[in-house]
């Protein structure tokens, strides 16, 4: 893979997870069951392109490497059944910029867990976010489906940090294929005493819609973007994954008819501006939470 396809398949990757949420509003099933469809799709998936594509190795795994797997695993399973509700009841958009606080959000509990001094330009990011947020809430009123979405969004956000510390913790200790499909093993059988009893009567055309989610939105894309890291560095990977809400917002936008207003425009251009702030500075961490994953809502 040369510089160019490499960018091509980071690309497509951050195409892929931005249109996560789309693929979960067209399903009319629970978010258990669209969480516990994608966990399963993407095992396979990741599983053939570790063992046929890519032949990479299986690392033996220790005890504290499955504790480590299996909390980021219960961790991934909050934040997707969060995400897929914010979906559900405020739409893409809103759920897109809700998930969207996660490097804020990050910041804040690296400072608390590993005791590191907060920067200036992680302030800023910090305030960014924030102000982003308020300005993509239509009003503050908790019977309000929007504002009900866009704080199950930003618990989406805080679960998706706490999973990318909890990666952190373990970097490079096992790869991040086997990661990611360990840790969506988890989340199936998390879900699995949730959606069991609705395996019967999810549609042909809703397990479509889930298959495509789990193979494409979580284990292609995040074997196109492992693969494109062998090429580019991990800044740069984040910069094009920065593009991810946009990516996001505009499908739904087009699909859904989801015309978002001057003001939600606003607060969704700060929080990507913040986003792609974060991508820049560092040494490339913002990139770390997607090895948890394939992990992108």
């Amino acid at each position: 893979m040369n510089h160019r396809s490499a960018l091509t398949a980071l690309h497509c990757g951050a195409l892929m997870f931005g249109f996560t949420g789309v693929l979960g509003k067209l399903a009319t099933t629970t978010p258990s069951m669209i969480v516990f469809g994608r966990a399963l799709f993407a095992v396979l998936a990741l599983a053939a392109f570790a063992g046929l594509i890519a032949r990479i190795p299986w690392q033996r795994l220790r005890a504290n490497d499955w504790g480590r797997l299996t909390l980021g695993g219960v961790l991934l399973a909050g934040h997707w059944v969060s995400f897929f509700i914010s979906v559900k009841v405020a739409g893409v958009a809103i759920a897109t910029l809700g998930f969207t606080s996660f490097p804020a959000l990050t910041v804040i509990l690296e400072g608390l867990i590993f005791r590191e001094r907060i920067r200036r330009n992680e302030i800023v990011l910090v305030c960014l976010v924030s102000i982003g947020l308020v300005l993509v809430t239509p009003e503050f009123n908790l019977a309000s489906g929007a504002t009900t979405g866009l704080l199950w969004g930003v618990l989406s956000g805080l679960l998706f940090a706490l999973l990318s510390l909890v990666n952190r913790a373990g970097s490079g200790k096992v790869g991040p294929v086997q990661s990611a499909l360990c840790q969506n093993l988890v989340v199936a059988l998390c879900l699995l005493p949730f959606a069991a009893p609705e395996l019967a009567s999810v549609s042909a055309m809703n397990w479509l819609w889930i298959a495509l989610l789990g193979v494409f939105c979580t284990g292609v894309a995040h074997s196109l973007f492992v693969a494109s890291l062998d090429v580019l560095k991990a800044r740069t990977a984040a910069v094009v994954f920065a593009l991810e809400p946009v990516y996001g917002i505009t499908f739904a936008w087009l699909i859904f008819s989801e015309t978002p207003t001057v003001r939600m425009m606003a607060g969704g251009a700060l929080i990507i501006f913040a986003i792609f702030l974060s991508a820049r500075m560092g040494d490339g961490k913002a990139v770390e939470p997607v090895d948890a994953q394939a992990a992108r809502p």
